[in-house]
Protein backbone atom coordinates (compact mmCIF):
# COMPACT_ATOMS: atom_id res chain seq x y z
CA UNK A 1 0.00 0.00 0.00
CA UNK A 2 1.18 3.83 -0.88
CA UNK A 3 -0.22 6.71 0.66
CA UNK A 4 0.07 10.49 -0.74
CA UNK A 5 1.63 12.67 1.68
CA UNK A 6 -0.93 15.28 0.16
CA UNK A 7 -4.18 14.24 0.67
CA UNK A 8 -3.43 10.84 2.83
CA UNK A 9 -5.47 8.31 0.59
CA UNK A 10 -3.67 4.88 0.15
CA UNK A 11 -3.47 2.83 -3.10
CA UNK A 12 -2.49 -0.02 -3.94
CA UNK A 13 0.45 1.46 -6.51
CA UNK A 14 2.89 3.58 -5.69
CA UNK A 15 2.75 7.29 -6.78
CA UNK A 16 -0.65 6.27 -8.37
CA UNK A 17 -2.30 9.26 -10.39
CA UNK A 18 -5.30 10.36 -8.40
CA UNK A 19 -6.64 14.17 -7.48
CA UNK A 20 -5.90 15.04 -4.22
CA UNK A 21 -7.86 17.40 -1.84
CA UNK A 22 -11.36 18.99 -2.81
CA UNK A 23 -13.02 19.02 -6.20
CA UNK A 24 -13.88 22.72 -7.14
CA UNK A 25 -17.45 23.57 -7.20
CA UNK A 26 -17.57 24.96 -10.85
CA UNK A 27 -15.91 24.62 -14.05
CA UNK A 28 -14.44 27.87 -13.99
CA UNK A 29 -12.85 27.35 -10.51
CA UNK A 30 -11.22 24.24 -11.65
CA UNK A 31 -9.57 25.79 -14.37
CA UNK A 32 -8.02 28.74 -12.08
CA UNK A 33 -7.10 26.40 -10.13
CA UNK A 34 -4.76 24.37 -12.68
CA UNK A 35 -1.33 25.69 -13.33
CA UNK A 36 -1.01 28.82 -14.87
CA UNK A 37 0.56 27.76 -17.85
CA UNK A 38 -2.35 25.07 -18.67
CA UNK A 39 -5.79 27.49 -17.91
CA UNK A 40 -5.88 29.31 -21.49
CA UNK A 41 -6.02 26.51 -23.06
CA UNK A 42 -8.40 24.74 -20.21
CA UNK A 43 -10.71 27.88 -21.17
CA UNK A 44 -10.53 27.34 -24.82
CA UNK A 45 -11.52 24.03 -24.54
CA UNK A 46 -14.38 24.53 -22.06
CA UNK A 47 -15.28 27.58 -24.27
CA UNK A 48 -15.65 25.29 -27.22
CA UNK A 49 -17.26 22.20 -25.99
CA UNK A 50 -19.73 24.96 -24.61
CA UNK A 51 -20.14 26.32 -27.22
CA UNK A 52 -20.71 23.16 -29.59
CA UNK A 53 -23.79 21.62 -26.72
CA UNK A 54 -25.68 25.21 -25.20
CA UNK A 55 -27.97 23.25 -24.46
CA UNK A 56 -25.80 20.45 -21.60
CA UNK A 57 -25.41 21.70 -18.04
CA UNK A 58 -22.14 22.44 -16.73
CA UNK A 59 -20.90 20.59 -13.51
CA UNK A 60 -18.02 18.45 -11.71
CA UNK A 61 -19.04 15.19 -11.65
CA UNK A 62 -15.37 13.08 -10.50
CA UNK A 63 -13.36 16.18 -10.10
CA UNK A 64 -13.84 16.86 -13.57
CA UNK A 65 -15.32 19.54 -15.36
CA UNK A 66 -18.65 17.61 -17.18
CA UNK A 67 -21.30 18.36 -19.63
CA UNK A 68 -24.62 16.61 -19.02
CA UNK A 69 -27.67 16.56 -20.45
CA UNK A 70 -30.04 13.26 -19.27
CA UNK A 71 -26.46 11.77 -18.43
CA UNK A 72 -22.74 12.43 -19.14
CA UNK A 73 -22.03 13.81 -22.30
CA UNK A 74 -18.25 14.59 -22.05
CA UNK A 75 -15.61 15.37 -19.48
CA UNK A 76 -12.07 17.17 -19.71
CA UNK A 77 -9.40 17.48 -17.20
CA UNK A 78 -5.80 18.58 -17.15
CA UNK A 79 -2.85 16.74 -16.49
CA UNK A 80 0.98 17.03 -16.10
CA UNK A 81 1.51 16.59 -20.22
CA UNK A 82 -1.67 16.27 -21.61
CA UNK A 83 -5.85 17.09 -21.38
CA UNK A 84 -7.79 14.31 -21.63
CA UNK A 85 -11.22 13.62 -22.11
CA UNK A 86 -13.69 10.91 -21.05
CA UNK A 87 -16.45 10.57 -23.89
CA UNK A 88 -17.24 7.31 -24.22
CA UNK A 89 -16.13 3.89 -26.59
CA UNK A 90 -18.90 4.70 -28.85
CA UNK A 91 -17.82 8.19 -29.76
CA UNK A 92 -14.22 6.88 -30.33
CA UNK A 93 -15.35 3.98 -32.46
CA UNK A 94 -16.89 6.43 -34.71
CA UNK A 95 -14.10 9.17 -34.76
CA UNK A 96 -11.25 6.68 -34.87
CA UNK A 97 -9.88 7.67 -38.13
CA UNK A 98 -9.58 10.92 -36.76
CA UNK A 99 -7.79 10.34 -33.40
CA UNK A 100 -4.98 7.76 -34.85
CA UNK A 101 -2.74 10.59 -33.62
CA UNK A 102 -3.65 10.40 -29.90
CA UNK A 103 -3.58 8.11 -27.26
CA UNK A 104 -6.95 6.53 -26.69
CA UNK A 105 -8.57 3.81 -24.43
CA UNK A 106 -11.78 2.88 -22.65
CA UNK A 107 -13.81 6.05 -24.06
CA UNK A 108 -10.71 8.44 -23.42
CA UNK A 109 -8.44 10.22 -25.46
CA UNK A 110 -5.05 12.24 -24.63
CA UNK A 111 -4.08 15.00 -26.57
CA UNK A 112 -0.56 16.03 -25.48
CA UNK A 113 0.24 20.05 -24.76
CA UNK A 114 3.33 19.85 -27.08
CA UNK A 115 1.02 19.40 -29.80
CA UNK A 116 -2.17 21.40 -31.31
CA UNK A 117 -4.95 20.90 -29.23
CA UNK A 118 -7.85 20.28 -31.90
CA UNK A 119 -10.52 22.07 -30.15
CA UNK A 120 -13.02 21.97 -33.25
CA UNK A 121 -12.74 18.22 -33.68
CA UNK A 122 -13.29 18.07 -29.78
CA UNK A 123 -16.06 20.08 -29.96
CA UNK A 124 -17.50 18.11 -32.92
CA UNK A 125 -17.10 15.03 -30.75
CA UNK A 126 -18.64 16.35 -27.94
CA UNK A 127 -21.79 17.52 -30.36
CA UNK A 128 -22.03 13.97 -31.64
CA UNK A 129 -21.84 12.47 -28.23
CA UNK A 130 -24.91 14.90 -26.99
CA UNK A 131 -27.11 13.65 -30.25
CA UNK A 132 -26.36 10.05 -29.68
CA UNK A 133 -27.33 10.28 -26.35
CA UNK A 134 -30.28 12.45 -26.57
CA UNK A 135 -31.11 9.95 -29.56
CA UNK A 136 -31.66 6.63 -26.78
CA UNK A 137 -33.64 8.91 -24.58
Amino acid sequence: MWTCEKCGRSFQKTNQSHSCGKSEPTIEAYIASQPESIRLLLSELHQAIGSSIPEAEHRMSWGMPTYWKGGNIIHFYGHAKHVGIHIGLDVLVHFQARLSAYKTGKGSVQFPYDKPIPYALIAEMARWSYETLQARH
